[in-house]
């Protein structure tokens, strides 16, 4: 797969520099390569390269991920594959940085190509007949290795990883959202006009014309679906569906559980007792929204949540180490979280400080059972940054989604409003229209589909 650096700043360009060259991922950069430049200065190269040929806008850089299967590849040979592609794809003309990746179950290369060609000055061609010579290309050395590939892969647009680990290990993706929303409007659906009908009853903004496109609420861009599931979400398809059903399939209800009364001892009064506010009770409330909480709730069809929430169910293992957080610490406002958040910094300096020097020991001392034993102290700090700093991405993730939570729940009242109003205009047209109830419009509706299920009976 590539990506498209869009960011037209030296310092982005920089920035995917860095991350893929990161030293914590990389071993301490033993598995980062570069053409056509120096690691240290391959950032400073690909901009002189720019301002030779005055060619400083557009994409700046194009970033290349080559991923394996896990368990199947050490990194020396997952390394020594993303060179030979690097070099056999852009190695004549284009400056630059391979990085194979260790932090994560699959071992990945990352490849950061300058978009200007040192050679000639042109700019790298982004297309999908690119696309197809890398798969060729990558496939090819991954069978010299004998490794895995991908056997027919299907045309249209491809997963990124995180979507496939999502699906994987259960948890929600936009995509398949959508995809599942759409599905069952289809099933309900017996008609065209019903399936639109019922989408927009759902929530969805509609597009058609070349792409048939739905958008969310609250989401800036349409989402074309023939585009991301092939010719049978086109509307010409989504009709075939339609036409091959016979009735139409209403969505299940989940039973809901036996209630049972619990008697809870409480000390004190409920009247003196502080109230939880600030950052805890937000997220108490966001996972209620999310039908997470209280505990023992029958459970909710996914479909049943206002859908800028659904996209959230992924990230509930995320919540609830921040809300663990929260409550440990005791964080209800942005003081208070940013205060931890620098205590938690000052602690980090000195201990990275303290590695940096048993790294200089290390490539000093000779005695092999001396480098084991500075080894485990680097081991055992480097064990201890890692959890300080994963406590500090927390707090970073704490102010990003307390942010985002408000704004849905502020547009989630929005769109509550607007579906009130809807419903009653909705109401009072058919009412017009019929010179009758919304109840006998819905009559007439069921024997419009009885009409149309003979003719699929013939089917």
């Amino acid at each position: 797969m590539m990506i498209a650096m869009r960011d037209k700043r030296a310092s982005g360009f920089g920035h995917v520099i860095e991350y893929a060259a990161d030293g914590k991922k990389t071993e301490m950069r033993q598995y980062v390569s570069t053409l056509n430049c120096m690691v240290a200065t391959a950032r400073d190269e690909m901009m002189a390269t720019k301002e030779r040929y005055n060619k400083l806008g557009g994409n700046t850089a194009y970033h290349m991920y080559q991923s394996f299967k896990p368990g199947e590849v050490t990194p020396d040979i997952a390394h020594e594959i993303g060179v030979k592609l690097a070099q056999e794809l852009f190695g004549d003309r284009f400056e630059a940085v391979i990085a194979t990746h260790l932090d994560k179950s699959h071992i990945h290369n990352h490849v950061v190509i300058n978009s200007v060609s040192f050679k000639d000055g042109y700019k790298f061609l982004d297309s999908e007949r690119f696309y197809r010579t890398l798969r060729r290309t990558s496939d090819r050395l991954c069978r010299e290795y004998s490794l895995s590939v991908i056997e027919n892969p299907k045309p249209g647009k491809s997963q990124n990883y995180a979507e496939r680990q999502a699906e994987c290990e259960g948890r929600p993706t936009w995509r398949g959202m959508i995809k599942a929303e759409v599905d069952e409007v289809i099933k309900m659906s017996m008609t065209e006009k019903e399936f639109l009908r019922n989408l927009r009853d759902r929530g969805f903004e509609i597009k058609t014309g070349a792409h048939f496109a739905v958008r969310p609420h609250g989401k800036p861009k349409f989402f074309r679906l023939d585009t991301n599931f092939g010719e049978d979400y086109t509307l010409a398809g989504i009709n075939r569906q339609i036409n091959r059903q016979t009735a139409p399939v209403l969505p299940t209800r989940v039973p809901e559980r036996e209630r049972t009364v619990r008697h809870i001892p409480l000390r004190g009064s409920l009247q003196t007792v502080k109230k939880i506010t600030g950052f805890r009770a937000l997220y108490i409330r966001y996972m209620y929204l999310l039908g997470k909480l209280p505990h023992g709730r029958p459970p909710i069809n996914p479909n049943r949540i206002f859908f800028l929430y659904r996209e959230d169910l992924r990230k509930l293992d995320r919540y609830a180490k921040e809300i663990k957080l929260l409550a440990v610490n005791r964080i209800d406002t942005s003081e208070q979280l940013f205060s931890y958040k620098a205590k938690l910094t000052e602690q980090i300096e000195p201990l990275k400080e303290e590695r940096t020097k048993l790294y200089n020991k290390l490539r000093r001392e000779k005695d092999e059972p001396k480098r084991e034993e500075i080894k485990a102290q680097i081991k055992i700090l480097s064990t201890r940054i890692g959890t300080l700093q994963k406590e500090v991405g927390l707090c970073d993730g704490i102010a990003a989604h307390t942010k985002e939570m408000k704004e849905k729940m502020a547009k989630h009242r929005e769109c509550l409003s607007a579906e009130e109003k809807a419903v009653i205009k909705r109401d009072l047209k058919r009412e017009d229209e019929n010179g009758g109830s919304p109840r006998q419009f819905n009559n007439k509706q069921r024997e419009e589909q009885k009409a149309y299920e003979q003719f699929r009976g013939r089917g």
